[in-house]
C-alpha cells in the first residue's frame, strides 16, 4: 500500500494540476495559431502586417499565467501530500518518508533532463505547437494516475477547529501585549512554563500563556501547542535567510553557465553541436546518478553510524551540500580563467562570435558539483521545511522552500546589476560585458565563492543552535 501511494505521489500533481493542463492546451493553441499566421505573412515583406493579433498575445499571456496559477496551486502541496501518506512514527515509514523526498526530486530531475534534450529539439526543429502539446498530455496522464490513487490517500485531520494562522498570530499579538503590560507582581512565564510544559528556545512567546489579569487558566490564554507551533514556524527563519546564499548561486546555473558553453567548442561529432542550453542536463544526470547512491549506499552506512531514520541529520545534509556548492563555484571560476588565457592565446579577445578552441567538457565538473550539491541541499531543504512547521502548515512550510530560491533569483539579479553598474564607469569593460571574452565572470564566481562561504559561516552557527521538534525523524 506505502509502494502505491508513493508511486501515486510521484506523479507530481493534485487537482490544481488542472490549472497547469489548461494553460499548457491553451499554448499549444497559441502557439498553432502563431504558426498559421506566419505562413501566412511569409508572402509579404511588410513586417508590420505579420505582428500577431492582439487576441493572440492576449491567448499566449493568458496561457502562460494560468501554468503559473496551476504551478503555484500544486507545487507547494504536491510534497507536504505526499510526506503525509508516511506515518513518522512507524519505524519503516519514517524511513520511506525520507526516501520519498529523495525519489521525487529524482523523478522531477528525469522530468526536467527529458524536457531539455527532447522538448528543446521539437521545439527548435520541428513544432512549438508539438512541443507544447506533448507536456500537455503527459500532464492530462499524470492527472489521471493520481486521481486513480484518491481512494488509497491518507488525508491530515485537523486536530483542532482553529486557523493555524490565526493560532499564530493571536500569540505573537498577546506575546507582545504582555511583554509592555504585565505588571512584575503577577506570574512570570516561566510561572505558567512550570504548570505547563514549554520549550525553552524564543522563550519571549512564553508570555502568550498569560492572561493580562495574570491569571493561568483564562478561557483567552493561548495553549502550549499554540506557543510551541509559533515557536516551530519561527526558527526556521535564520535557516531560511542563510539559505539564501546557496539560492543565489543555484541561480547561475541556467544563466552564465549556459553563457559560459555557447563560446566553447560544443561538438560531439562532425555534424553535431551540443545545444547551449542542453548544457544543464549535465546537472540532471548527476543527479539521477548520485541520488540513488545516496539513498541506498550513504543513507544505509551512515544510518548504522548514527542510529537515525534518514542517516544524517536533515541540517547536516543541508550544509554538506552548500559547501559542494562551494566547490562549484571555486571551480567555475578556475575554468573561466582558463577560458579566458585560451580567448587571449587566440587572439579571440575582441572575436566574441569565435568558437574558443576549447571542449565543452571542461565545463562538466562544475556542473556536476551543483548537481551533487542540489541532491543534498535541495531535498535536505525540502524535507526540513516539510517536517519542522505546525502539521496544519506543511504546505506553507514547502511554500517556504520554494520561497528561498525565489527570493534568491531577485538577489542575484540586483547583485549582478549593481556589480554592472559598478565595474562599467570610466570607460572599463564591465564584469558582465556582451564580449563574454573582455567580462569577467571568474571575478564574479570568486566573490559569490565568499558569498558562500559567509552564508555557510552563519548557517553553521544557526543550525548548531537549532531544536528539531520533538516529533520529527531526524
Amino acid at each position: 500500500m506505502v509502494e502505491l501511494k508513493l508511486l501515486c505521489s510521484f506523479t507530481n500533481h493534485n487537482p490544481p494540476a488542472l490549472g497547469d493542463s489548461q494553460g499548457l492546451g491553451l499554448l499549444t493553441l497559441a502557439a498553432k495559431l502563431t504558426s498559421a499566421n506566419l505562413h501566412d505573412c511569409r508572402s509579404t515583406k511588410d513586417v508590420s502586417l505579420c505582428a500577431p493579433p492582439r487576441l493572440l498575445v492576449t491567448l499566449f499571456f493568458f496561457s502562460v499565467y494560468l501554468v503559473a496559477v496551476g504551478q503555484g496551486g500544486h507545487k507547494p502541496c504536491v510534497q507536504a501530500f505526499g510526506g503525509d501518506q508516511f506515518d513518522g512514527q512507524d519505524p519503516k515509514e519514517s524511513k520511506a518518508k525520507s526516501s520519498f523526498f529523495n525519489w521525487w526530486y529524482f523523478a522531477i530531475s528525469v522530468g526536467i533532463t527529458v524536457t531539455l534534450i527532447v522538448l528543446v529539439y521539437i521545439q527548435e526543429n520541428l513544432s512549438w505547437a508539438l512541443g507544447f502539446g506533448i507536456p500537455c498530455i503527459v500532464l492530462v496522464v499524470a492527472l489521471l494516475v493520481f486521481l486513480l490513487g484518491s481512494r488509497t490517500y491518507r488525508y491530515s485531520v485537523k486536530e483542532n477547529g482553529k486557523n493555524p494562522f490565526m493560532r499564530i498570530g493571536r500569540v505573537i499579538v498577546r506575546a507582545i501585549r504582555n511583554l509592555q503590560n504585565t505588571p512584575s507582581a503577577i506570574p512570570s512565564e516561566e510561572d505558567a512554563c512550570q504548570w505547563r510544559q514549554c520549550s525553552e528556545q524564543l522563550k519571549f512567546l512564553n508570555k502568550a500563556l498569560l492572561a493580562p489579569n495574570g491569571s493561568l487558566v483564562d478561557q483567552n490564554v493561548c495553549s502550549v501547542n499554540d506557543v510551541e507551533d509559533t515557536k516551530a514556524l519561527l526558527k526556521i527563519v535564520p535557516i531560511w535567510i542563510t539559505s539564501l546564499a546557496y539560492a543565489i548561486v543555484f541561480a547561475q546555473t541556467s544563466t552564465f553557465f549556459t553563457k559560459q558553453g555557447a563560446t566553447l567548442d560544443r561538438k560531439i561529432t562532425s555534424s553535431f553541436r551540443v545545444p547551449a542550453a542542453t548544457l544543464q542536463t549535465f546537472i540532471g544526470f548527476a543527479i539521477m546518478i548520485f541520488l540513488p547512491v545516496y539513498d541506498r549506499i550513504v543513507v544505509p552506512i551512515s544510518r548504522r553510524i548514527t542510529r537515525k531514520p534518514s542517516g544524517i541529520s536533515m541540517l547536516q545534509r543541508i550544509g554538506s551540500g552548500m559547501v559542494f556548492s562551494m566547490f562549484s563555484m571555486v571551480t567555475a571560476a578556475l575554468v573561466e580563467t582558463k577560458r579566458l588565457e585560451a580567448a587571449k592565446d587566440n587572439g579571440l579577445l575582441d572575436l566574441p562570435k569565435v568558437t574558443i578552441p576549447m571542449s565543452i567538457w571542461w565545463l562538466a565538473p562544475q556542473y556536476i558539483l551543483c548537481g551533487v550539491a542540489d541532491v543534498l541541499t535541495i531535498v535536505g531543504l525540502q524535507e526540513f521545511c516539510y517536517d519542522q512547521v505546525p502539521k496544519e502548515l506543511r504546505s506553507l512550510g514547502i511554500s517556504i522552500y520554494l520561497s528561498i530560491f525565489g527570493i534568491g533569483s531577485f538577489l542575484s539579479t540586483f547583485l549582478i546589476s549593481t556589480i554592472n553598474k559598478a565595474t562599467s564607469g570610466d570607460g572599463q569593460e564591465s564584469w558582465f560585458a556582451n564580449n563574454l571574452n573582455r567580462a569577467h565572470l571568474d571575478y564574479f564566481y570568486w566573490l559569490l565563492t565568499g558569498l558562500s562561504a559567509l552564508g555557510f559561516t552563519a548557517y553553521l552557527y544557526f543550525s548548531r543552535s537549532y531544536i528539531y521538534n520533538k516529533e520529527s525523524a531526524i
